[in-house]
């Protein structure tokens, strides 16, 4: 299963210049700051925003005052030069020469490869910056207006040399002011896309596709109509991934996605798809929720990506309080999918940095959460091993609290490994049949994987009537079974 650890680049440096006394970039980490990323249970990492950020974007950026509001809110002290532009503005796909350049690039492969630990860089299909050599060198890629829309339109469209061409967008939203829509239905963008594709393969080892699902044939049709023309018989996806992959195999194809696409998305080539549906009910909704959501096709979990948070989410602290994000962590750690850990998260950051900043305010360390991370990556490095099962919980007629309670086994071979969470604010019990029918006649040991504690059963009580469990509000066993 993979586990990536999500971290915002140039910020990421900056703080290391300032911790070091001197400049570094990619080509400079210390080795004690690479096996700091790359801990134990951690095995990509997500270095967002390398490429070349746009000098025209940042322009528009800075005479933004919606834009300006918002980096002011997160960086109170914010000064123009905290400013760098949106990393999903880009102006080339060449990395950034502030950070290190395409050598220094090479480098931090090297040393994250040497750790067993494979990187992944950001692609972002939908659009590029305004002043990105498309516009001149391929125009056909792009969606075109007319001066007509222009004047009617001054929001949803620009002029650059003698052309009119719109300016991205997500159907549901305005459109963002500091890029310019690429068009999914043609040939030229899908040529380009797989050469963009093919060398981010030969940089990195797994690319994470910016709003998958907006160049998909249905989407993208509903969203721009006849301005894009008839669309092709085959989807954008399931045209270019196949042809990336005839030069990188093995390249890791992960889609941001939304609104249910996940599943069409996977169909289209993906290795994994954002989970977003689980983060919204461990973030809104209750542990009936949750379960309902893990009774799907288990080959279709093994292809999701579970996260609390990410650059685009507020931080888990400030939505999830308490012991309930130790609960949510949990279960993100330990369920089938891919795993997404963003840089601060272990800290307890509470402030969501704007993706166009680069500097982040000081906050406080939150030492008891950072050590509960600290244990829960690294013990569950090989919890999500073989077979998964979601487990059903039964109760008492006077007591339903076991509807609160989340749990499900993990086992290869003789290593086996049960996880029961009470993802609610009440106290919790229930009994908790064990799927393996070999422990019986059999003494067992359960021990806590992240603490010291150890309960000896009898294997006939486990395999049923069941384990007895009572846990607190938002509290959790994490156990190995060892008969």
């Amino acid at each position: 299963m993979t586990v990536i650890y999500e971290i915002n680049t140039l910020v990421w440096l900056n703080e290391l210049t300032a911790r070091y006394g001197r400049p570094v970039t990619l080509g400079e980490v210390p080795e004690e700051v690479w096996d700091e990323v790359a801990r134990p249970g951690i095995d990509a990492v997500w270095l967002m925003g390398v490429w070349e950020r746009s000098p025209a974007g940042l322009e528009i950026a800075l005479r933004n005052e919606e834009l300006l509001s918002s980096f002011r809110h997160a960086l109170p002290d914010l000064a123009t030069g905290d400013i760098a532009g949106s990393p999903y503005c880009v102006r080339n796909y060449v990395v950034d020469p502030g950070i290190g350049g395409p050598a220094g690039l090479a480098e931090a492969r090297a040393r994250l490869a040497a750790r067993g630990v494979r990187l992944i860089l950001d692609h972002v299909p939908n659009h590029v910056a305004p002043d990105h050599p498309w516009l001149t060198e391929r125009p056909d890629c792009l969606v075109h207006g007319t001066p007509d829309d222009l004047a009617r339109d001054p929001e949803a469209f620009l002029k650059a040399g003698d052309q009119v061409y719109a300016r991205g967008r997500d159907p549901y939203f305005p459109p963002w002011p500091d890029v310019v829509q690429l068009n999914a239905f043609a040939d030229d963008l899908r040529a380009a896309a797989v050469e963009t594709l093919v060398s981010i393969g030969d940089q990195a080892d797994g690319v994470r596709c910016d709003m998958a699902m907006l160049l998909m044939n249905d989407v993208f049709a509903k969203t721009w109509g006849h301005r894009a023309g008839a669309a092709p018989a085959e989807d954008f996806w399931s045209y270019v991934i196949p042809k990336v992959r005839e030069h990188h195999p093995d390249l890791l194809f992960v889609a941001e996605a939304y609104w249910d696409l996940e599943w069409a998305l996977q169909q289209q080539g993906f290795d994994h798809c954002y989970d977003k549906r689980l983060y919204d009910r461990l973030v809104h909704e209750d542990a009936e929720s949750v379960r309902a959501h893990l009774r799907a096709d288990l080959g279709y979990q093994r292809r999701l990506v579970r996260f609390m948070e990410n650059h685009d989410e507020p931080r888990a602290a400030t939505v999830l309080p308490g012991d309930r994000e130790r609960a949510a962590a949990v279960a993100v750690a330990t369920l089938p999918g891919a795993t997404l850990w963003h840089e601060g998260q272990f800290e307890g950051r509470r402030v969501r940095l704007p993706v166009f900043l680069s500097r982040r305010p000081q906050e406080p360390a939150d030492e008891a959460l950072h050590a509960f991370y600290e244990r829960l990556v690294t013990a569950t490095a090989h919890v999500r091993e073989g077979d998964w099962q979601l487990l059903d919980c039964a109760g008492w007629p006077d007591n339903d609290t076991h509807r609160n309670l989340l749990a499900w086994s993990w086992s290869a071979g003789q290593d086996r490994y049960v996880v029961v969470i009470n993802y609610s604010d009440r106290p919790a019990q229930g009994k908790l049949p064990l799927p393996w029918t070999d422990l019986r006649g059999r003494s067992c040991t359960l021990a806590e994987l992240l603490d010291e504690n150890t309960y000896d059963r009898e294997g006939d009580e486990l395999a049923g009537p069941g384990l007895f469990v009572a846990l607190d509000p938002w509290h959790w066993h994490l156990l190995s079974v060892r008969r």
